[in-house]
């Protein structure tokens, strides 16, 4: 009974062809196996991108949350920071504290805070005494009265925007900026 080949030991075909020559015959060259050629994969160069991933505020403990299923009509104010991840329709005072609109949050009103970020929808004039911070996932549709103002790239702002000096100097003010955004500056 013949053994049992592996591939190390050659092919069938060469098993048959020694069965065939005659007694004192030369043997052929015992063929190694060899592997098939894998077809060349070709990686076309890309250009690293980067990823911008934009945090959520955390709630501290001294924050106010008006969550996803909150729809708020009215006027809010209060003495901590205030989280808007639902829907508010009026008014909100938190002058020495800061107000975030979260990605679902959706925000008619009139914001006077001390500073505002912006990642969900606002309609409605906002006065912050530092900062307004547009992110790119950020709608704004009204006029921003501020000290300093950021609008990340991708973010939609359509109104005016009037920086703040110190109170003695005349408020400088900005022509309206419309639609598409900012390049991630800082004015002010």
């Amino acid at each position: 009974m013949p053994r049992p080949l592996n591939r190390t030991e050659g092919n069938m075909w060469w098993e048959k062809d020694i069965k065939k020559l005659q007694p004192g015959a030369e043997l052929p060259a015992r063929p190694v196996w060899t592997p098939p050629r894998a077809a060349p994969v070709e990686h076309p160069a890309k250009e690293p991108t980067l990823k911008v991933v934009t945090p959520m505020p955390t709630n501290p403990s001294n924050s106010t949350v008006l969550g996803r299923s909150v729809a708020f009509h009215g006027e809010l104010t209060a003495n901590e920071d205030l989280l808007i991840e639902g829907q508010f329709d009026g008014t909100i005072h938190l002058e020495d504290h800061s107000v975030t609109v979260g990605a679902g949050g959706e925000v008619k009103a009139e914001i006077h805070a001390r500073q505002v970020i912006i990642y969900g929808k606002v309609n409605g004039n906002i006065s912050a005494r530092e900062k307004v911070d547009i992110r790119k996932t950020g709608h704004v549709l009204g006029d921003l009265t501020t000290a300093g103002v950021a609008i990340e790239d991708g973010a939609y702002f359509k109104g005016s925007i009037e920086i703040q000096r110190e109170e003695n100097l005349v408020p400088a003010r900005v022509g309206a900026a419309a639609g598409g955004g900012g390049d991630g500056s800082s004015i002010g």
